[in-house]
């Protein structure tokens, strides 16, 4: 009889279209999902792969038995999902996504009134860029995720709780340092450091500035604290989201802050998921507690 476990032994061989990646990500041996996968091949009379010791190709067939096996994976969960809810409508178990520009700010705002206000809730987190954090929630690998507005959700549900402007960040000694806000037109693009490629925060500074994608920087980072150190350092400017504002500053005695007067908010924190995820009323819990938190934070 077919079992959940060759489902999603077959989905993550589809997924990374190599075997040893498939039973790492499954937590076996290559030898045992090699068998798990002849097993379910042989229950079906088809085959689902074709491989050899260069590539695995999912044939036709394969395609279309694969596809039915993610809808009963995620039928599987929604069953899950639906018997999870406890008193107050919350499902004691839940995994959320969130990209690497909003997890540092964020998840030590919540995460300890999370665990007063809901003692009992089993809660996984995994960060990630938002185009991975879209296919786990599609796949139902993930409940949700907290993701930057705008991008295309591809089908999937979202829910703002947040939104925000963004501040630009120069040494003291710049010669627009100190002015309370500054437009677009006056950054100079010669100085602007961004993330790398692959940060929808470096897009959402791009189009809130108006600068073309094309733009080429000299200096660029993976992460906002590296930028903020450079700016420290007298290597250029930056742009960061008001929420990172107090994590990432903390000793202004070098730095100067400007309000980007540009129209706004210039980007929307939201909650995204599946549209027939059973888990709806948790959804607008955790709305309302993200909001309320956020308050009460910048009203510190």
């Amino acid at each position: 009889m077919l079992s959940l476990k060759q489902i999603d032994y077959a989905l993550a061989v589809a997924k990374n279209l190599h075997f040893k990646k498939a039973a790492d990500e499954c937590f076996i041996s290559p030898s045992t999902l090699s068998n798990a996968i002849s097993d379910l091949e042989a229950q079906l009379e088809v085959k689902i792969f074709e491989r050899n010791n260069k590539k695995v190709i999912v044939t036709e067939l394969g395609k279309k038995i694969l596809a039915k096996a993610r809808n009963i994976k995620l039928e599987v969960k929604s069953i899950h999902e639906l018997a999870q809810h406890n008193s107050i409508g919350l499902i004691h178990s839940l995994s959320i996504g969130i990209i690497p520009t909003i997890s540092p700010y964020f998840l030590p705002i919540i995460l300890p009134k999370i665990k007063k206000e809901f003692q009992n809730l089993k809660l996984k987190i995994e960060e990630g860029q938002s185009q991975m954090l879209i296919n786990k929630v599609k796949e139902g690998d993930l409940d949700m995720a907290i993701l930057a507005l705008p991008y295309d959700l591809e089908h999937l549900i979202s829910f703002k709780f947040w939104e925000e402007d963004f501040f630009w960040v120069s040494h003291r000694l710049n010669k627009n340092a100190g002015k309370a806000e500054i437009k677009a037109s006056e950054l100079e693009q010669s100085e602007l450091m961004l993330l790398e490629d692959g940060h929808c925060l470096k897009d959402h500074i791009l189009d809130a500035c108006n600068i073309s994608s094309s733009t080429q920087y000299t200096l660029k980072a993976s992460s906002l604290n590296t930028l903020i150190q450079l700016v420290k350092g007298e290597m250029g400017t930056t742009l960061v989201p008001k929420m990172a504002l107090r994590e990432l500053i903390g000793n202004k005695d070098k730095l100067s802050i400007s309000h980007l007067n540009e129209p706004g908010p210039h980007r929307e924190i939201v909650l995204i998921t599946r549209p027939n995820f059973a888990g709806m009323e948790s959804i607008g819990i955790l709305i309302n507690f993200f909001n309320r938190s956020l308050k009460e934070f910048n009203n510190i």
